[in-house]
């Protein structure tokens, strides 16, 4: 950055050299970067207009310009050669323009590299059905997916369908093949997007995110027509998933979308990241959710609540609820007690486990 010119190229491989997820530009702020999940001033002089402006013009795509100076929101995807991709994010706040970009690594790490469960192995194995990444913003998902597709393009012949806004892990074919399609670019909506990719004959297909009833319309009849659709969604656990998809409809039509999920839904992995004992990154903790022939009936009969309880009894069909996970973490002294607590949905049931008094959690094997 010489003579106090800011030089956005230059900074971002320096983010990336660094090991930042995020970086966020704001005018009259340092930039700041989001490393391990803790944000970090930079210690460079405040951006300025005409720097933020600079930024736009080298980030935004030209068939984007336009509509950067018409929207108040614009996301698309910016890549360095032979350094990273990014998720960009163009906003305004009070009358200026501001820039967050997501790092998107290159390489696609694998299931057992990213120290996720095992049992999220056999939602790949499935043929058909619905599939649902769960979990707060910035808490692994698409890192998740993008894993899951990739052990699918490596180990089976199929035709893998992306549906996103934009396009973020970039997918060479393998033993499948994969179309790769970004909203506003390639396809209008998530809706639309889903509805053609079942003229394109598909075998997977993976939504980038469930925001709308017609997605989740289109989503379902994907999977119900012998498609295995894949999707994120922002809840917190598998309970609050099955009834957020559902309560998107008018309540005369829940009773029969409730029972075609229960038909269609295969599985749903919730995942938070914990900051490591070490002070060395994070690690996925997991809730893991199988739908089986009792968990379906539960769904149909609206007994959500029974499906916690039946899961936390034992390793039930290699399911786990959150606790588990963070208790089994903690067990290891991969994490520690605060940063499980903090991470947990219920915080006196994982100290009733870690004081000892929690019994068939099935951490013991």
């Amino acid at each position: 950055m010489e003579d106090n010119v800011f030089n956005i190229v230059e900074f971002l491989k320096q983010a990336v050299s660094i090991g930042a997820s995020d970086i966020h530009l704001h005018v009259g702020e340092h930039p700041v970067v989001r490393r391990d999940g803790k944000i970090i001033k930079i210690n460079i002089p405040p951006l300025t207009d005409d720097d933020i402006k600079k930024a736009c013009d080298e980030l935004v795509p030209v068939h984007f310009q336009e509509r950067v100076k018409s929207m108040l929101d614009v996301d698309f995807a910016y890549e360095i050669k032979g350094i990273a991709r990014f998720r960009v994010n163009v906003s305004r706040q009070l009358a200026k323009y501001a820039i967050v970009l997501r790092v998107i690594p290159y390489v696609i790490k694998k299931l057992s590299e990213l120290h996720l469960p095992e049992t999220i192995n056999q939602f790949t194995e499935l043929n058909n059905g619905l599939v649902l990444v769960t979990g707060p913003t910035g808490s692994g998902k698409s890192t998740t997916l993008a894993a899951m597709l990739d052990h699918i393009n490596s180990t089976y012949p199929r035709h893998i369908i992306t549906i996103e806004d934009p396009v973020e892990f970039i997918f060479n074919n393998k033993k499948s093949i994969v179309s790769q399609r970004q909203l506003l670019i390639d396809t209008p909506s998530y809706s639309d997007g889903i509805k053609y990719a079942l003229r394109q004959d598909p075998d997977v297909i993976f939504i980038g995110e469930i925001r709308d009833r017609d997605t989740v319309s289109n989503a379902l009849k994907a999977a119900e027509t012998g498609h295995l659709v894949f999707a994120t969604i922002h809840t917190n656990n598998a309970i609050q998933t099955v009834n957020r998809i559902i309560n998107m409809f008018t309540p005369a039509d829940r009773p029969f979308v409730r029972n075609q999920l229960a038909e269609i839904l295969r599985g749903t992995v919730s995942q938070k990241l914990v900051p490591m004992a070490n002070g060395t990154g994070r690690r996925p903790a997991c809730e893991i959710l199988v739908i089986t022939s009792t968990i379906k009936d539960f769904i149909e009969k609206n007994e959500m609540e029974q499906i916690y309880d039946l899961v936390k009894k034992g390793s039930f069909n290699n399911m786990l609820t959150l606790n588990m996970s963070l208790y089994s973490m903690l067990e290891h002294k991969i994490i520690t007690e605060d940063a499980a607590l903090a991470a947990s949905n219920n915080k006196n049931e994982l100290k009733q486990m870690i004081r000892g008094v929690f019994y068939g959690t099935g951490m013991d094997k």
